[in-house]
Formats: structure tokens, sequence, C-alpha cells
């Protein structure tokens, strides 16, 4: 937004500037231009008054003593003749007879003045021709035709553009400061807001934003704050219900389940069956437990990241793939499954830490083992694509169909084939997967398998300065 206001304030300084600066250039060039005129054509008007004098009294000494004397001076050659177009002086090396003088001689015996029109500018060179007839009235007794130097008119008006040009210039830096300090006076809390509203989303505790600016934004300022004070407040206590929910619950469940295995021994056989029920539901009701506090934890951590630089955190995803796959290769051998790991050829740095890959990687893993079922092959790969790490865990199981698929990340959902023989698992675990690659700019990608079966990728930016990786 900053950028945007400063353009259009910019924008409109140059328009300003320039509405101001063109006009005065044009003014200071034709100004000069005319002073040029009016001081040849004065000295025309003084050589056609000798010639009027000389073609009364037949001396034309004078006018010839007088052209080359201005001649000599100015350096500025003349030609002046009679009523036949015969030369009474000609001086500078121009002659009567060169084609551009003699048109000019022409039209000044016919009474017409030529005096150049077009105004200078400081890139203006050479000279101008003026023509002037001799005689008074429409008597003409002769013809004078000066050429003119522009050096020194046009060595004036690129002064005068330069004093113009600097004096814009200032004017424009002063007014591009003054929109800088207009724009950040304006923009800055904006910019502090935009920060704590960041934080608040985040669900991290928000700065208090300073009250600057216009009133408008002042009065913002002051109503998120207090805003921010309320939801925090909310915040904080639905953590602290969290925490004491854990706490609180995981010391009864601890202590049900010793009674529970205390009263194992004194069961007749008939019972066995119940009690292995309880410590089914205990096991589930502890797992849940646990995935609850590992989804909050990752969304918690998620928030964190879209407000912090996380771009530090790296590691190998290739070492980390291997060591996930020496622990799940006996589990899977024991449920019946085969899990093989096909690594990239290179070493692969992901921009997430060791555990989050890790807990991605249980989680994806796990998932497979249980629902593709007995004498499934599962297969564990690490690539990269460009600027992206990719780990991909996929099994030859009955996978999901596309209405499964599009909720398959949904919390608590579990498909309708889920097996009910105890290990079936709470629902959270790709959602907490989801979540922590969220948090480091990655994604969760489900999609069938072929011939059959179910494709799960986790996809996370590679670290600066690993191969693709800007």
């Amino acid at each position: 937004m900053r950028t945007r206001v400063q353009a259009a304030l910019l924008l409109f300084v140059v328009i300003a500037v320039a509405a101001f600066a063109v006009p005065l250039l044009l003014f200071t060039a034709s100004d000069r231009t005319q002073q040029l005129v009016l001081a040849r054509s004065a000295d025309l008007d003084r050589f056609a008054s000798l010639m009027d004098q000389a073609a009364s009294t037949g001396d034309t000494s004078a006018v010839a003593a007088e052209a080359r004397r201005y001649t000599q001076l100015y350096g500025e050659p003349l030609v002046v003749t009679d009523t036949r177009r015969n030369p009474v002086v000609e001086t500078g090396g121009m002659r009567a007879a060169d084609p551009d003088v003699a048109r000019l001689l022409d039209a000044a015996l016919r009474n017409q003045t030529a005096h150049p029109t077009r105004a200078l500018r400081p890139w203006s060179r050479g000279s101008r021709m003026f023509a002037e007839p001799a005689g008074t009235g429409t008597r003409v007794s002769g013809a004078v035709v000066l050429r003119a130097s522009v050096g020194t008119a046009a060595q004036d008006i690129t002064r005068r553009w330069a004093a113009v040009l600097a004096g814009a210039a200032l004017v424009a830096v002063a007014c591009t400061v003054l929109a800088r300090a207009a724009t950040s006076w304006v923009v800055s809390p904006l910019r502090r807001l935009d920060r704590a509203v960041g934080r608040l989303a985040a669900g991290l505790p928000p700065e208090q934003t300073r009250a600057g600016g216009p009133p408008e934004l002042r009065r913002l300022a002051i109503g998120f704050n207090r805003m921010a004070r309320t939801v925090t407040a909310a915040l904080e206590q639905q953590r602290r219900l969290v925490a004491d929910t854990s706490h609180q619950m995981r010391n009864p469940m601890a202590a049900l389940r010793l009674r529970v295995d205390a009263l194992h021994t004194h069961l007749p056989a008939s019972a066995s069956r119940t009690y292995t029920g309880v410590t089914t539901e205990l096991d589930r009701l502890e797992t849940l437990l646990d995935d609850m506090l590992a989804l909050a934890a990752a969304e918690h951590r998620a928030g964190e990241l879209t407000v912090t630089d996380g771009s530090d955190a790296h590691c190998d995803l290739t070492a980390v793939a291997a060591a996930r796959h020496r622990l799940w290769e006996p589990l899977a051998h024991r449920a019946g499954a085969r899990l093989t790991l096909r690594s990239a050829p290179a070493r692969v740095t992901a921009a997430c830490t060791d555990r989050e890959l890790a807990q991605i990687t249980d989680i994806l893993v796990d998932n497979a083992i249980k629902y593709a079922g007995p004498g499934a092959e599962i297969s564990l790969n690490c690539t990269t694509e460009g600027a992206l790490a990719v780990l991909t865990v996929t099994d030859d199981g009955p996978g999901l169909g596309t209405e499964e698929l599009a909720l398959a990340t949904t919390r608590f959902w579990r498909s309708g084939r889920q097996r009910h023989d105890g290990t079936a698992g709470t629902g959270l675990g790709l959602a907490i997967a989801e979540q922590l690659l969220a948090g480091r700019g990655g994604r969760l990608e489900l999609e069938p398998a072929r011939p059959r079966g179910l494709r799960a990728r986790a996809v996370v930016p590679r670290a600066p300065g690993d191969g693709g990786a800007p």
C-alpha cells in the first residue's frame, strides 16, 4: 500500500512540476529569441537608413564602411544592394548571388521584411537570416540582408533552462520528501495494525498498536487494541483449558488403568472379554488425548510460523526417511505388510525440522500399515520437484473413493471401511500432518494409486541453498 500511495503522490508531483516547468522553459526560449530578433531588427533599420541616405546622395562609402566595421566587430556578415540588386557592400564572405541571399533580397526589394519566427532552443546551432528593405513608405531604395549567429542566444537559453530545471528538481525533491513523510504518517499505523492482526490470527499475543496517523486510524487502532485484548484472553483461556484438561485427565486415566489391571487377577474367566474391552477403550482414550494435544500443538506451531521467520529450519529428508523405515519395517512385517524404501540419489534438504518430518512420516506409514491390510506392498519414496522436496507413501490396499479423499483430512473422520479390531485410529492423524506441513509452507496431497491403493504425498519446500531451492 505504501508503494502505491507514494507512486500516486509522486505521479501528481511530476505532473504538477511539469505543468509549471514546461511553459516556463518555452517562455524563456521564446523571450530570448524575441530579444535576438529585436536586436537584429534595430541593426537592419540602421543599415536601411544609411542605404536610403546613400541612394539620395549617390555616396555609398558610409554604408560600406559601417557594414565592414559591424562585421569586424560582431562577426556577422552583411549584404547591401540597390534597387537593381547591384551589391553596394558584401562582408564576411556572404554574396548577393547566393541562392538564400538572393531570395531574401528579392523579397526585400518587394518591400517585404523577413525575420525568423521559429523559437531557439539550447541545442540550436548555425545562424538565422534577416532581410529588410531600405527606403521610406512604399519607395524602396535598396535591400539589406544580415546573417546573425544564434550561438550566444542558445547559450543564454541553456543557462536559463538549467536554472528552471534546477528549481523544478528542488521542488520535486521537496515534494517527494513531503510525500514520503505523509505516506509514512498514514501507512505506518496500518503496517503495525497488519502485524498485530497477523499475530492475533496466528493465536499469538498481539503487540499493542500505537495510536498514530490520521484520527480515523487512531480510532481504529484503539478499537483493535480492545478487541485484541478480548480475543487474547479468550485464546489464553482455551489454551489453559486444554493444558488443564490434559493434566486432569491423564492422572484419573492412569489411576483407572492401575485399578483395572489390579482387578484382572480377581476376575473370573467369563469376564476376560469385558476386561479386554475396557483396556481397549482405555487405550483409545489415551491415544485420542495424545492426538488432540498433538493437533493443538501443530495448529499453534503453524500459527507461529505464519508470523515468524522459520526459514532457518532444515533437515535431511533421505536420512529421516531411512531412519523411520528402519523403525517401521519390523512393525509392517508383523502386520503382514512389506515396507520398502526408495530414496533420491542425492541428499535432499527440506525446510523443516527432523522432528516435524519424522512425525509426518510416522502418521503416513502408520495409516498405510493399518488400513492397507495384510499382504500389502508399501513404499516410502523421497524425490524432488524443482524447489520442493516430496516424501511419498504408497500402498496397494483398498484406497479411498473420491468423496472419501475430500474428507480424509477432516478431524475425527474415519472411513466406513475402518477396522474394528482395536487398532483403528482417532481420525486426527492426517489433520495433524496437514497442519505441520502448512506451517512450513507445504501441503498434504492424497490421490489414488494405480492400479489400486492410496498415494500420500508430503510436499515441503527445499531448504535455501539445496540444489533447486531458491
